[in-house]
């Protein structure tokens, strides 16, 4: 993939960092923020509140609703490629769907047997493979059943796959925009880690990929670039690795993602806060 072009063919310019706007608070009063996941069809947010056992609704630009409460202490959520909103529960230590008549299912609750500590983020392939990371920040003082933190994929079949074993808490990922790179934070070890994607949806070649403090969820624009929420802001980074800058935060950022209808949001949940910032790249 190169660094100014993406899958439909526009190219884009680099990005310069200083056409990133300040930061601008839309949201506030939660206990703790996460999954930003932006619904372009219908044109709304829905976020965590982790602590607050609830998923929100947003709704630009000022409506606020419970979209669904208990959560399950729900912590990332996605879409997957049929419009069903998937979420990592720390409260029932699960993926789980959500399914157009309200109904929840769940997609993986345990590995050979064991259950999981408590799934945190999620990334979809166009496939309609599912990925999602295993750290055991939600688990409390439950003891875990698993030896090892996980990075596991879930085929369109249902059946669940350990892309790798981590022992640094693997956090947020998210994919290049030609889905043939998997982007991994691995929070204790302050790093962003990269892997190629097979056509099979199997994963290989983990490498370093940049340093930053912290690193929490991730989000990529069309270009390749790479935001990452981390201990000091939101680090912003070119598909090479280099460090453009970090957008500076006035609370621990947790988790980032592209919302807007030109995709040129990019919101940042940030402990008790929402916040948003606008972007010269819409995201992927």
């Amino acid at each position: 993939m190169s660094n100014n072009s993406h899958q439909s063919g526009q190219i884009w310019p680099p990005l310069q960092f200083d056409q990133i706007s300040t930061v601008e608070l839309i949201g506030e009063g939660f206990l703790f923020t996460e999954g930003p996941l932006w619904n372009q069809a219908e044109g709304f947010l829905l976020f965590s509140d982790i602590t607050g056992d609830t998923i929100y609704k947003w709704v630009p630009p000022s409506l606020l609703e419970v979209f669904r409460r208990p959560s399950q202490c729900s912590n990332g959520l996605a879409y997957d490629m049929h419009g069903s909103l998937l979420a990592a529960e720390h409260g029932a230590r699960r993926v789980s769907r959500q399914k157009a008549d309200g109904s929840i299912e769940i997609l993986a609750d345990n590995y050979e047997g064991k259950k999981l500590h408590s799934p945190n983020d999620i990334a979809v392939r166009s496939d309609n493979t599912i990925y999602f990371t295993d750290p055991p920040y939600g688990l409390g003082r439950r003891p875990p059943e698993l030896s090892f933190m996980g990075l596991y994929r879930i085929d369109p079949h249902g059946k669940i796959y350990l892309e790798g074993e981590f022992y640094q808490c693997p956090n947020g990922l998210a994919f290049s925009p030609d889905e043939r790179i998997l982007y991994l934070a691995l929070t204790e070890a302050d790093e962003v880690v990269v892997m190629d994607v097979a056509q099979d949806g199997s994963t290989s070649n983990v490498r370093s990929f940049a340093r930053v403090p912290y690193p929490d969820g991730i989000a990529i624009d069309l270009a390749g670039n790479i935001y990452v929420a981390g201990g000091k802001g939101v680090a912003v980074l070119a598909p090479d690795g280099t460090q453009l800058g970090t957008i500076p935060m006035p609370r621990i950022p947790a988790n980032c993602a592209f919302a807007g209808p030109d995709g040129k949001w990019l919101v940042i949940t940030a402990r008790d806060h929402l916040y948003q910032v606008k972007v010269p790249i819409p995201g992927f």
